[in-house]
């Protein structure tokens, strides 16, 4: 039987990305979600909310079009939730360096990664925490754009859970914004229309679906 090399196995990942018009370096480890590179979804999710003039409008002080995402300037609070080591939470912290970006999740590995990179990129205006859901989310708080890649092998009951949840915790008029397999397309749709009363996608490939809604 070969020698597994465990000690090696156990050392930190690197990946390099350009996210958001802007360079990273992200530690990893096994055991978090996608861990040799970012995942096709993330960049999907992404790119869907950099590019979508509805979700722009939160950031920009002005309605000029030609506004980039390095221009956004007003301040809002952002959650990503279900951070695994940050590449969501982080890109968008550092692409609106005014915002104020809360990053959750239910491990405390993925929390300490998360921390970790965001000291690896200089990215002050992040915290991380851990969370199961809203579990640790003060009750109060309010965000401007909730985000997440969401699991596709969770029951129905967590979905609803998490999204009922999300509606008490978006400002009005503020959005949540989602990466799914496109199976599950439809299905966050009929939730976001029941408990938000509309829902859009602003983007979908060969394998993910970007869904987002609007507290009004």
């Amino acid at each position: 039987m070969p020698k597994i090399p465990i000690e090696e196995l156990k050392k930190d990942m690197q990946i390099k990305a350009f996210l958001l018009n802007k360079s990273f370096v992200f530690n990893t480890t096994w055991g978090l979600f996608c861990p040799e590179e970012i995942d096709t979804g993330t960049k999907l999710l992404l790119k869907a909310v950099s590019e979508n003039k509805k979700v722009l409008e939160i950031f920009e002080q002005s309605k000029d079009e030609t506004q980039s995402v390095d221009r956004m300037a007003k301040t809002a609070n952002i959650l990503d939730i279900g951070c695994g080591y940050g590449p969501i939470g982080l890109a968008l912290a550092k692409a609106l360096p005014t915002a104020s970006v809360d990053l959750i999740d239910k491990d405390f590995v993925a929390v300490d990664y998360s921390k970790k990179n965001a000291v690896e990129n200089s990215i002050k205006n992040a915290h991380s925490y851990l969370s199961n859901g809203f579990s640790h989310v003060p009750s109060g708080k309010k965000y401007s754009l909730i985000v997440s890649n969401l699991p596709a092998k969770v029951s129905k009951e967590f979905f609803w859970i998490l999204f009922a949840e999300t509606f008490e915790h978006l400002e009005k008029d503020g959005y949540f914004a989602v990466v799914v397999i496109k199976q599950l397309e439809i299905m966050m749709r009929k939730n976001f229309n029941t408990l938000f009363g509309n829902s859009e996608v602003i983007d979908r490939d060969k394998t993910y679906s970007v869904v987002i809604t609007k507290k009004e």
